[in-house]
């Protein structure tokens, strides 16, 4: 397999706050939901960097897309990283987060690998890292 992933989508169970939360809390740039004319097609995309996209979808969409039922959300099955360029960045997108509603689950510190990070929950309870790695910084 070539790797070309370039929607992540989460499970969401309002549509209309995850977007207050993603494009007004965090700034992120999205034309907010698209596809309400049809059953289960709600959906908004944020872009996230080039050919990557953040896709927030209701769970049961999701569920009836797929064939599978609905589960409780569980926090742990999955983590996206957000990583930055210093300290100080983590703390200012953690400050972020949490102004638009995110719940601080581990404020951001040092970790024993030479890293710098805290976790955050958005109101669907998804877990976000804002890490910054000496040894995996951005490009830009």
């Amino acid at each position: 397999m070539k790797p070309r992933i370039s929607v992540i989508t989460l499970g969401v169970d309002d549509l209309e706050r995850a977007v207050r939360f993603y494009r007004d809390g965090l700034g992120l740039e999205s034309e907010g939901i698209v596809g309400k004319e049809f059953e289960y097609g709600a959906v908004a995309f944020f872009n996230l960097q080039p050919g990557l996209r953040l896709a927030v979808w209701p769970r049961k969409s999701i569920a009836h897309d797929t064939g599978l039922a609905q589960d409780p959300p569980c926090a742990t099955g999955l983590t996206l990283g957000h990583n930055v360029s210093s300290k100080d960045e983590v703390d200012a997108v953690m400050e972020q987060a949490r102004l638009a509603g995110a719940v601080i689950v581990k404020p951001a510190q040092d970790n024993f690998w030479g890293g710098y990070a805290g976790y955050f929950q958005d109101p669907d309870r998804h877990l976000w890292e804002v890490v910054w790695n000496p040894d995996f910084l951005p490009q830009d």
